[in-house]
């Protein structure tokens, strides 16, 4: 398993081709959760060839089936606050680990700021639903913590239901037959473009670095 915090990852040379950001409440194809939002909107933002994917991907579901984005862009500034975040409650239920174990464990459910996906607009965060937004089960809730889930949060886990178990392979078949590539530690995670999807698919570099939207981008 191949984690963020890994230095291979880092060292994926940063290139970006100008794929303009989208507002998925303008697409209408797509069902957009609101439990991420932001008041500047930048959840809802995504690159456009990462949109076109999205649905190219839900085409290939089943009939009542459909998927459910939940976050798309993060700033750099909540990015950090995640980290610090989660890093201090790892620290506080093992003292015992040592600072780099600590950035290993930290990375199984939020990135390093340095090569963060979110912040390419390259990553998306995404469940499996019905028509009318039910959700569908998945085994944990979207960005359930390894600590919390004891792992079930990890796209293999063992420990969930086969009901979980046959809707993680329906998204990862639709995903990932639309060049999109999961961080196995987070089953909701998808990403393309990216450092990290650069690395897994042999990609010379990303096609997305670091972004930041224009005033325009966000209504």
């Amino acid at each position: 398993m191949i984690l963020l915090s890994d230095p291979r990852v880092a060292a994926v040379p940063s290139a970006d081709d100008g794929d303009p950001l989208v507002d998925l409440r303008d697409v209408p194809e797509l069902l957009l959760d609101g439990r991420a939002a932001d008041p500047a909107g930048t959840y809802a933002l995504l690159r456009a060839a990462v949109v076109e994917r999205l649905i190219a991907a839900q085409a290939t579901l089943p009939v009542g089936v459909r998927l459910l984005v939940v976050e798309g862009y993060r700033p750099v500034a909540a990015q950090e606050a995640i980290v610090a975040a989660y890093r201090a409650e790892l620290r506080a239920a093992h003292p015992e680990w040592t600072d780099a174990r600590l950035a290993v464990e930290t990375s199984k459910f939020v990135s390093p700021v340095e090569v963060m996906p979110h912040g390419t607009g390259g990553a998306v965060d995404l469940t499996l639903c019905t028509t009318d937004g039910v959700e569908l089960d998945l085994g944990t809730p979207v960005d359930a913590t390894p600590e919390a889930s004891g792992d079930a949060c990890f796209f293999a886990a063992p420990g969930i239901s086969a009901a979980a178990r046959a809707n993680r392979r329906l998204l990862a078949d639709a995903l990932g037959g639309a060049g999109l590539v999961n961080y196995p530690t987070e089953w909701w995670h998808w990403s393309y473009g990216d450092r990290y999807w650069a690395l897994l698919t042999g990609a010379p570099a990303t096609r997305y670095g670091p972004v930041r939207p224009a005033a325009d981008a966000i209504r």
